[in-house]
C-alpha cells in the first residue's frame, strides 16, 4: 500500500504530527541534513550525537529521529528504554556501509597491536568492536591524547581519517571507506567559484577529500561550521558540506549570503544526500502513528557500543584518559 493511501484524506500533515507528538510523548529529532521542512517542526535540530545526547535527557517515552540509521541507533545505544522510530529504515549511510562488521573484525585482527578510533558514522556492530568513537568535533581533542607511539586503526572515513594525519602529524591505519556526498564536491568548479566570489571564506566539513580542504578556511563538524557562519566578518560564504544546513544558516543570519560548493557540472544535486533525503513529513507521522520502523539492538551488543561511546565522552571532557581506556580485545 502506497504512502499516500494511508493518510487520512486532506489530512493537515504538520497538525497531524504535532497531535501524535503530543498523544506519543515523543521528541522529534532532525538532524541538519534533513529537509528544512523536517527541521521547522523538529523539537532538536543539530549533529547526532548532540541530538541523541538531548532526546536521552528528555521525560519522552519515543524518539522520532529524522536522520539516518547509524544517528538512530545511537539514539537507541544512549536510550534503551525508549521508543526509536525512523521514518525510513532505508536510510542508510555510505559510511557505515562501507565498513561490513565481520570485514572489521577481521581487519582489527590482522592488527593486534592497534587501537581503532572509529567515526560515529558505523554501525551499532563496528561501534562494538571499537575502543572509542569519536564525532568531527571531538576527534582532535581525544586523538591529542592518544601517545604518538600508540597504532591507531581509524574507520571508516579516509578523508577523516586522513585530515587528521595531516594535521597532527600521525600516521594512523585508514579504513578506505568515504561519504558519497562529501565526495561529490568538484575542485575546478569550487575554484570557480571562489574566483566569482574572492572575498568568501570557504568553510568544509572534514569529510570532504583533501583537493577540497586545502581551500577552505575553516574546516570543522556540521555545528561549527553554523558557528562559523555566525562569526565570520564577511557577507558571502562559501558551504563545503551538505546544502541543507544552509537553512539553518538563513534563519540565523538573513541578512547574509550561502552559496553551496558545487558538484562536477556547477549545479547538479549530488552533493545531497540521497539517504537523508528518504525521510518525509508523510513517513513521519506514519512513524508516530503506527510507532514503526522501530530501532532494536540486541543488549549485549548495545552494551559493548555504549561503552566506546561513554569513553569518547569522558576522554572529550578529559575526565579518563588513554591508560583507562582497558583496551577491548578485538574478537569482543
Amino acid at each position: 500500500m502506497s504512502v499516500e493511501t494511508k493518510l487520512p484524506a486532506g489530512a493537515d500533515l504538520r497538525a497531524e504530527i504535532d497531535r501524535l507528538r503530543k498523544e506519543r510523548n515523543a521528541v522529534i529529532l532532525a538532524h541538519y541534513y534533513q529537509k528544512p521542512e523536517l527541521q521547522d517542526l523538529a523539537d532538536f535540530v543539530g549533529d547526532s550525537l548532540e541530538l541523541s545526547r538531548k532526546a536521552a535527557d528528555t521525560d519522552a517515552e519515543v524518539i522520532a529521529f529524522c536522520g539516518v540509521k547509524f544517528m538512530a541507533d545511537t539514539a537507541k545505544i544512549l536510550s534503551p528504554e525508549k521508543i526509536v522510530v525512523l521514518p525510513d529504515l532505508e536510510a542508510g549511510c555510505s559510511l557505515e556501509d562501507s565498513c561490513p562488521p565481520h570485514k572489521f573484525k577481521a581487519f582489527r585482527e590482522a592488527h593486534p597491536d592497534h587501537i581503532a578510533l572509529t567515526y560515529i558514522n558505523c554501525s551499532t556492530e563496528v561501534k562494538a568492536l571499537s575502543d572509542v568513537i569519536v564525532t568531527s568535533s571531538s576527534a582532535e581533542t581525544i586523538l591529542n591524547q592518544i601517545p604518538k607511539e600508540q597504532p591507531i586503526i581509524f574507520g571508516p572515513d579516509r578523508h577523516l581519517g586522513g585530515y587528521l594525519n595531516r594535521k597532527f602529524d600521525r600516521e594512523m591505519l585508514l579504513w578506505p571507506g568515504v561519504c558519497i556526498v562529501h565526495e561529490a564536491f568538484s575542485e575546478r568548479e569550487l575554484l570557480k567559484l571562489m574566483a566569482q566570489h574572492p572575498d568568501a571564506p570557504v568553510a568544509a566539513h572534514p569529510e570532504c577529500p583533501p583537493h577540497i580542504i586545502d581551500h577552505a578556511d575553516h574546516v570543522g563538524s556540521t555545528s561549527s561550521i553554523l558557528q562559523f557562519a555566525k562569526t565570520f566578518p564577511g557577507d558571502t560564504l562559501i558551504v563545503a558540506t551538505e546544502p541543507h544546513i544552509i537553512h539553518q544558516m538563513e534563519k540565523a543570519l538573513p541578512n547574509k549570503t550561502f552559496i553551496g560548493a558545487p558538484g562536477a557540472d556547477g549545479n547538479c544535486n549530488c552533493n545531497i544526500c540521497p539517504y537523508m533525503a528518504l525521510n518525509t513529513m508523510e513517513k513521519l507521522y506514519l512513524a508516530l502513528r503506527d510507532l514503526q520502523p522501530r530501532i532494536e539492538i540486541e543488549e549485549s551488543v548495545r552494551l559493548a557500543a555504549r561503552r566506546s561511546v561513554d569513553r569518547m565522552l569522558e576522554m572529550a571532557s578529559g575526565t579518563i584518559g588513554l591508560g583507562d581506556l582497558g583496551r577491548m580485545p578485538s574478537g569482543d
